[in-house]
């Protein structure tokens, strides 16, 4: 880190990382009325969608490190997917003490109809915004990314 007087690209940076932390309110928000009428929130669904997306089912915590979230919050939301009968933990031979988390076939069927609704939900978002801005942001939000997780 360098010490000193602000630049101005840092200053648009700062702005940047605000309106990231503000927009997550709504964005979870509009998530979870995206799926409410399936029985699962936004954050029930990040985590289902991405054990759906594994070439093979790992444990809790391999899949928080894979989502940038803590060990706990996974854990807790793989508790209410289990609940649901959306997951199930299947024995991991690798430890015995982790289990594998792999979706039902329910699960994947949530998936699924989740999946049809991102396309329009998203295409209604980004209303108004070019390819290149929607790149250009998607760069700058991975670099941040990139340098607090090898920070």
């Amino acid at each position: 880190m360098t010490s000193g007087k602000q630049q101005p690209v840092g200053d648009a940076g700062l702005d940047v990382i605000r309106e990231a932390l503000r927009l997550n309110g709504p964005l979870a928000a509009s998530a979870d009325a995206l799926v409410a009428d399936l029985g699962i929130t936004g954050a029930r669904y990040q985590v289902l969608a991405a054990l759906a997306a594994l070439p093979a089912p790992e444990p809790v915590a391999r899949l928080a490190r894979l989502l940038g979230l803590s060990r706990q919050n996974v854990q807790r939301i793989v508790n209410e997917l289990l609940i649901d009968r959306l997951v199930r933990l299947d024995d991991n031979p690798h430890h015995r003490r982790a289990k594998l988390v792999v979706p039902t076939p329910r699960g994947r069927r949530i998936c699924e109809e989740t999946e049809k609704r991102q396309g329009p939900w998203a295409n209604l978002l980004v209303t108004g915004t070019t390819q290149d801005q929607i790149a250009a942001a998607l760069h700058v939000l991975r670099t941040l990314r990139y340098r607090l997780e090898t920070d």
